[in-house]
Parts: C-alpha cells; sequence; structure tokens
C-alpha cells in the first residue's frame, strides 16, 4: 500500500459569480421545465487560470473540490473517511504532495470554481458528458455506472407480490412521459432526460432542484413522498436502499456511464499525472477493498449514516463530546480542539494502551495519572478531567509566548514529548537564529532535529535524543483534523 502523507485542509466555497444569478432563478423546487429541446447550455464559464502541475508541487498542495455525502467524503466517529477521500489521499501520495478538501456547498458551481482556481481538481464522481468535456478535462473514467430512477414502493408493498409491486411501478423510461421528475439544472441527470425526451418524442417535465441538494437528500425526498420521481448514479442509489427500504432503485435509465475526476483545460500535466496514478492504484489490492467498503457494504452503509456519530448530520463526533466540553471550560481551549487531540491519542477508545505503557483516553502515563488523582485510568470522566488538567499545566509553562496558536502548540507538544524536549529545541532554535517563540517552522524543526545525533549531543540540549517527528506531525495532524471537525460539527 502507499504511504500516506496527505494532510488534510478543509474550506467551504458559496458560490456568488454574477454569471451564475441567472440559474439561482431556476432553483426554486416547484419549477417546471419543458425538456423537450435539442440541446442543454451550461453557464458561461470564465477562462481558467494557469496553474499545473508544476505550480501544485512547488505550492506542496494539491486542492481538491468536493461535496460532503455518505459514500464520497463524510466524518464517522471522528474519522474522516469516503471513497473520494480515499482515493484523493492515495493520489496525494503519488504527487507527493498534502492533500487540501475544498467543500463546494453548491454542486452546480463547482466547475467554475475549479476554473477560477479555488481548487486544482473535482473529485466527486462526475458522469462524463460532451457538454462537460467542451469547458474540463476529464480523467480516465474510474468507476462505470447508470442513471436509475429512484421512486418509492406502494405502501403495503411488503404485503404485495413482485409481480404487482412493478405493476405500480415506473419499469421503463416511457412510463414517465408526461410525468415530473426532481433533479439538479446542471446534473447529468438532467441532460440524459433531456435526451430521452427528444429521442421517444414527447415531454418529461423537470422539477428543478437546487443544486444545493445532494442525492442522498433527494432520495429522501422520494422516500418522504415530497417529491415522486428522482435520479440518482446507480451505485449511489443501490446502497441507499438499506437506508430507505420504501424506494425502489431497479429501473435503468441510462447506458453505462463513466464517472472521473476533472481538471482545468489548462492542467495537461496534471491530467497526465492522475492518470497514470489511477493506473496504479487501481492495480493496488486495496482498490477493491474500498469501493466495497462504501458501495457494496449495505449494512455498513447503515450502520453509518443512522449513526448518532455521522457528524455531517448529526454534529456529533463521540459519545464523550459532553465530557469535552465541561473539561475543556477549565483549560480555555475549543473543546472540539481538545476533541481532535483525544483522536490522536485514542482514536476514542477508552482502553487504548500504548507501547510505552500510557493508558485511556487522553493517554495517560500511570505516574502522571497517579499524581492527578486518578483511580481508574479506563474511566473517560477520571481521564478527560486528568488529561485537560495536565494539558493545562502545560499551558501555562509557556506563558511568554504572546500569540495564543503558537502556545497551544507549544503545550501540545510538552503532552506529547514531555516538556524539557521542547525546550531544547527552543534553546536549538535560539542557538540557531530561529524564532524560539515561534512553533511553526521554528521550534517544530528543532524538535524534528532532536532525532539526529549533531542536535541531541549539542551542548545546548538537556535530555538528549527524542523522536521529534511524533511531536511534529503530532501537531499538524491535530490542527488539521481541528478544522475538519469545525466545519462537520454543528455548534
Amino acid at each position: 500500500m502507499l504511504e500516506m502523507r496527505s494532510i488534510i485542509k478543509i474550506r467551504y466555497f458559496y458560490f456568488v459569480k454574477p454569471f451564475l444569478l441567472l440559474g439561482i432563478l431556476f432553483t426554486f423546487l416547484n419549477c417546471k421545465s419543458d425538456v423537450n429541446k435539442k440541446e442543454v447550455k451550461l453557464p458561461t464559464i470564465e477562462e481558467p487560470i494557469q496553474f499545473d502541475l508544476s505550480d501544485i508541487k512547488k505550492a506542496g498542495v494539491l486542492r481538491a473540490i468536493t461535496t460532503y455525502s455518505p459514500t464520497g467524503y463524510f466524518l464517522y466517529r471522528g474519522e474522516t473517511m469516503g471513497f473520494e477521500y480515499e482515493m484523493l489521499e492515495r493520489l496525494a501520495t503519488y504527487i507527493d504532495v498534502d492533500l487540501e478538501i475544498v467543500i463546494a456547498r453548491n454542486v452546480d458551481s463547482v466547475i467554475p470554481m475549479l476554473n477560477r482556481g479555488d481548487g486544482d481538481i473535482i473529485a466527486l464522481g462526475f458522469t462524463i458528458t460532451n457538454d462537460r468535456k467542451g469547458i474540463v478535462s476529464f480523467t480516465n473514467p474510474y468507476l462505470i455506472t447508470h442513471q436509475s430512477l429512484v421512486q418509492k414502493k406502494p405502501a403495503n408493498w411488503r404485503k404485495m407480490t413482485l409481480d404487482n409491486i412493478k405493476k405500480q411501478l415506473a419499469t421503463d423510461v416511457v412510463d414517465i412521459l408526461g410525468d415530473t421528475v426532481s433533479v439538479r439544472k446542471e446534473s447529468s441527470y438532467y441532460s440524459n432526460l433531456v435526451g430521452l425526451s427528444e429521442e421517444l418524442g414527447d415531454t418529461i417535465y423537470i422539477n428543478i432542484l437546487s443544486g444545493e441538494l445532494t442525492d442522498e437528500e433527494t432520495i429522501k425526498m422520494v422516500a418522504e413522498g415530497k417529491i415522486k420521481y428522482t435520479v440518482a448514479d446507480n451505485n449511489i442509489a443501490n446502497v441507499y436502499t438499506s437506508s430507505y427500504p420504501d424506494i425502489d432503485v431497479s429501473t435503468p435509465l441510462s447506458l453505462s456511464q463513466r464517472l472521473a475526476w476533472a481538471v482545468r483545460k489548462s492542467s495537461p500535466d496534471l491530467l497526465d499525472t492522475i492518470n497514470t496514478a489511477l493506473g496504479t492504484i487501481k492495480k493496488k489490492s486495496d482498490y477493491n477493498i474500498i469501493y466495497k467498503k462504501y458501495f457494496e457494504n449495505r449494512r455498513q452503509f447503515k450502520k453509518r449514516v443512522t449513526s448518532e456519530y455521522f457528524t455531517s448530520s448529526s454534529g456529533k463526533i463521540s459519545k464523550y463530546d459532553d465530557m469535552v466540553k465541561k473539561y475543556s471550560e477549565t483549560l480555555g481551549w475549543d473543546w472540539v480542539l481538545v476533541k481532535s487531540l483525544i483522536y490522536q491519542e485514542s482514536m476514542f477508545e477508552h482502553d487504548n494502551k500504548s507501547w510505552a505503557g500510557a493508558k485511556g483516553l487522553m493517554q495517560l502515563m500511570p505516574a502522571t495519572a497517579k499524581e492527578l488523582g486518578v483511580t481508574d485510568v479506563h474511566d473517560p470522566d477520571q481521564n478527560i478531567r486528568a488529561g485537560t488538567k495536565y494539558l493545562k499545566r502545560m499551558y501555562g509553562y509557556w506563558d511568554n509566548i504572546p500569540d495564543s496558536i503558537q502556545r497551544i502548540k507549544f503545550a501540545m507538544a510538552s503532552y506529547n514529548c514531555g516538556y524539557g524536549h521542547v525546550r531544547d529545541a527552543q534553546r536549538l532554535a535560539k542557538k540557531f537564529n530561529k524564532d524560539s517563540l515561534i512553533w511553526d517552522n521554528g521550534v517544530d524543526v528543532f524538535v524534528l532535529n532532536l532525532s539526529k545525533s549533531e542536535y541531541y549531543n549539542d551542548e545546548v540540549v538537556e535530555y538528549g535524543y527524542a523522536r521529534g517527528s511524533e511531536p511534529y506531525n503530532y501537531i499538524i495532524e491535530i490542527f488539521n483534523r481541528y478544522v475538519n471537525y469545525k466545519d462537520f460539527v454543528k455548534e
């Protein structure tokens, strides 16, 4: 398996470019469109910026535009997951850059976002269409699927035979002629319905849905009886039958369609590299594993989306949220940041034990736990109370650090590898003319170097060798996860 080195950052974008104002007029749920027309026009797109692979490598970051979805990108029990996400991790590792996730709140905005430079790649299972090929470059396809009609089964379907159920469903595209199907305007579903209507010489009416609605939300609207029909890619639609057993997705509305990522037409080198990377990634055995995890394991899918710790819908990260909020108040830090630290320490497993003997949610060493009055190190309340108290002590040691965020990073590093080692790194920074009051690109460099003999044997070092990569990566991963958590958590 490829070694993972990607660091995840999240940004949101609400698309408000003037040339899309016209499109907003069509987002009302009850707006019907006669699709018996010969062409579908995409909105006018800005000329793409010039930013190719060499620029991405120079910046050290690949920015991927995507949306939240229970198959593509989501947070579950504190862990970032999703098929698109795991594929992007592998791609960033292949290119040898970090990964930054750019969240689009409106699916209709992703192409303009790409071309104006908000991200470098669209990664959300984009269907390859001729209209889209005119304004973006598609990678080689990584999934093949087809579009399915999503409809609700009869109310008493469980007591009916399969034949009788089918008699009350639309089982062929001709069954929806003259009827209304609800989809997003800039989706491939819309353009496919246009083509079907033209081909069959009759009208399919379209109820235009907001671009902010996800496939999950539109499928749920069918299940709840709010709309009669919608369309979804079959690989997505199928997994939702576990959560919404009253829906039927067996009626195909298209031939096989190819799903791919998209890049700017001004990024040919990036396109070539992604295609090479995808070829390598798909040959790895874990490609099939991650595909099955998200698209074939319906039991696990239902478990995730119905869990109270499926964060994008519940706002909860783990069952310890209230405890963390309580003790974070005495510490004076954002509880979500503390939550990210706890996940880093134990992945929220209260009985976790490290190779070094640290135990519990916040991985307290036995001597520290005893000093802080812990009688049961695996008791979540005692462990979090003591862990935050110890963090507060570390924070107090660095009261000479003027910037509060930098001070928190010094405290966290001290929590991870010990106050003495961080002081050694600070003395080294001062000796080598780096800012000794700044963690980022300052003291962190010398913490990292404490594993090298020329540094841990330096005369200013008192505590000797340290596995400097641990605190160095510890801070980076906690803060990037924190940004991720903040975007998911609903206060």
